[in-house]
């Protein structure tokens, strides 16, 4: 314990950052989706703004991204460069949106969780699992008529 008493515990992020975090990923998503960038690659690729997490004093935000659809690692990499060098662009266009007294420097990490909640997705659809799911229905039905 502390000197006044309370423990030292991992604490989430505050409102403030929640709401500051949302407001960026708001502006973010309405910069990329209008288009004024002129690199190539933000150009042709669609990119999905998913969250956005501030440093507790909202200088910097780190920004998970993917590109629309998913996309293979060179794809996924060939974004994140492109708006690593488009981050000062971003930057000042995010400060003209939203009303912060500093202008957070943007941090872009891909997004895995489209990946993983793929992968999920065709592990249930495998035939091992739906023969075992359907297995599992069938003991649940028996159970069922013996009540």
């Amino acid at each position: 314990m502390t000197r006044h008493g309370t423990h030292h515990t991992a604490k989430g992020p505050s409102q403030r950052q929640l709401r500051v975090g949302e407001e960026v990923r708001h502006a973010l998503a309405w910069i990329l989706e209008r288009g004024d960038l002129r690199d190539p690659t933000l150009a042709s690729t669609p990119v999905t703004v998913t969250e956005v997490r501030t440093s507790p004093d909202l200088k910097h935000a780190t920004c998970f991204v993917t590109p629309l659809g998913g996309g293979d690692g060179e794809a996924v990499k060939e974004v994140l460069d492109a708006l690593r060098r488009a981050s000062k662009f971003l930057r000042h266009e995010v400060v003209r949106k939203v009303n912060l007294r500093y202008a957070p420097i943007l941090h872009f990490e891909h997004d895995p969780s489209f990946d993983f909640a793929g992968h999920i997705d065709a592990l249930l659809h495998s035939p091992e699992v739906a023969r075992d799911l359907h297995h599992d229905d069938e003991l649940d039905d028996g159970a069922n008529e013996e009540e």
